[in-house]
């Protein structure tokens, strides 16, 4: 499918009023951020360059197209000419996936012509937005199960088909061990895991027939459904049976079962014991049904003996905090060969834009090798770290520290030139390794479920001059 028409309708009514102002080939530069971390979190994980990326580079506008915005005698023919032979020139740039991201911070840049940076704003932040949200929450999970694989369950209550594809996509780059979705496996190599659902169990005159079939099936991958009647009573001694009759003449005893009801702590642990007293001390006990990471640290807590986690609705639809509210607004623009600053004024604090083109760098310590500060600077900047520097509170000015003997990294990566896409994005397993050892440089204060550490996101002395001296302007 041509994405390029999935736009909100004001881009394309700016695009044809810029056009015929005569604004169209004026140099803009937007960013996309976010404000707030999903669950007041103390930070967030980028997600979805590869199809922003995959977006850019399809950019077209077919005859269907042109004849539709035609049709509604709003644009004029120098614009959908202009559409007709659209061209994409803008220069991206975009924080690697797998990052770890925190508010404030320019997650993509664009400059190029404002015709078209602004036409492409729905797409930076549906893409990005959703991606980061699901990894974000997957990664939450995953860290409350504190080493025990979780397995992405919620293809069946995902927001449409996209939202499962990529949702499971996204899911992996926050650490899920696989998915139930089989087309992600395909598309995108992550492992596809599953077990039955209770109808397999119902459709036998019992549920020993229906443990036996799925054993003599599936010897080398039999997890059984135990809760479709009674756990303790009939699923896992008919499991036990099985194993026996089934599995134990082969010599496999690898197995297991799968809870999806009741009391996970109270059932796995009784689960756990007669699995042992009859010898199936490797098989393993999975726990699904509406789990999130606060009932997965709370059981675990509490002493549940679970090998694996089948999480759903709750991650996939992050369902604590259904939106990853980035935005995309203008920073600056070109005149004469000058960048002007641009910003957006609020009573709001949280609201006021960081104008500018500028960078993102993050600073970490050489002692140990974990992440101090992320700072915003001009793009011309170049901050050395030979040198001591000083970061301070953009808001509380006298809130500074000194920084010494540390690097210095830039995060932003260029993923487009003049419209030409200059970067190949690594595998998804690269993108999940990759997440994971960015995560292990960021302090455990900061990854707290509750009350984190806020994490320094300040900006340097030039870039807050700029933006001072603009409110001040505005304000006088």
């Amino acid at each position: 499918m041509n994405y390029t028409m999935l736009t909100d309708f004001y881009e394309i009514t700016m695009a044809n009023g810029y056009l015929e102002c005569g604004m169209g080939d004026r140099i803009a530069y937007f960013d996309m951020f976010f404000r707030q971390a999903p669950d007041e979190a103390g930070f967030a994980i980028m997600a979805g360059v590869e199809q922003l990326i995959e977006y850019l580079k399809g950019l077209k506008f077919t005859k269907d197209d042109i004849d539709y915005l035609r049709e509604k005698n709003m644009f004029c023919e120098e614009f959908l000419n202009y559409l007709e032979n659209f061209e994409f020139k803008c220069d991206v740039w975009a924080i690697p996936e797998g990052t770890p991201i925190f508010p404030g911070e320019p997650l993509v840049t664009v400059r190029g012509p404002i015709i078209q940076a602004q036409f492409i704003e729905t797409m930076i932040l549906l893409t990005v937005n959703h991606q980061s949200l699901i990894a974000t929450k997957s990664n939450r999970i995953v860290r409350a199960a504190d080493g025990i694989p979780v397995m992405e369950f919620g293809s069946r209550r995902a927001q449409g088909y996209d939202g499962a594809i990529y949702g499971s996509r996204a899911a992996y780059i926050g650490g899920v061990a696989g998915t139930a979705c089989t087309i992600s496996e395909r598309m995108f190599d992550i492992p596809a895991l599953g077990t039955m659902a209770h109808s397999w169990v119902q459709s036998f005159d019992s549920e020993y027939e229906a443990f036996r079939a799925y054993a003599e099936c599936y010897p080398e991958n039999c997890t059984l459904l135990v809760d479709t009647y009674n756990v303790l009573k009939s699923g896992i001694p008919n499991a036990i049976r099985v194993f026996n009759e089934v599995l134990k003449p082969k010599g496999i005893t690898k197995c297991g079962i799968r809870i999806d009801s009741g009391d996970i702590t109270y059932l796995s642990k009784k689960a756990r014991k007669m699995l042992d007293d009859a010898g199936w001390t490797e098989a393993a006990v999975c726990a699904s049904n509406s789990l999130d990471e606060y009932i997965i640290r709370d059981i675990l807590q509490q002493g549940a003996r679970i090998d694996s986690f089948g999480v759903g609705e709750r991650l996939i639809t992050s369902k604590s905090e259904p939106v990853f509210g980035g935005v995309y607004k203008l920073v600056a623009i070109e005149h004469g060969g000058e960048i002007i600053p641009k910003i957006k004024i609020s009573e709001n604090v949280q609201k006021i834009t960081n104008p500018y083109f500028k960078k993102v760098v993050r600073l970490y310590s050489k002692e140990t090798g974990m992440a101090i500060a992320d700072v915003l600077t001009a793009y011309d900047e170049k901050i050395d770290d030979t040198e001591p520097y000083e970061i301070f509170d953009p808001q509380n000015t006298w809130k500074r520290k000194r920084v010494t003997d540390f690097n210095a990294v830039e995060l932003q990566i260029p993923i487009f030139k003049n419209g030409k896409q200059v970067y190949s994005p690594p595998s998804l397993k690269e993108i999940r390794a990759y997440a994971e050892k960015e995560l292990g440089l960021i302090w455990d204060e900061v990854k707290r479920f509750e009350n984190p550490h806020t994490y320094y996101v300040d900006l340097s002395q030039k870039l807050w001059d700029i933006r001072y001296n603009l409110l001040k302007s505005y304000n006088a």
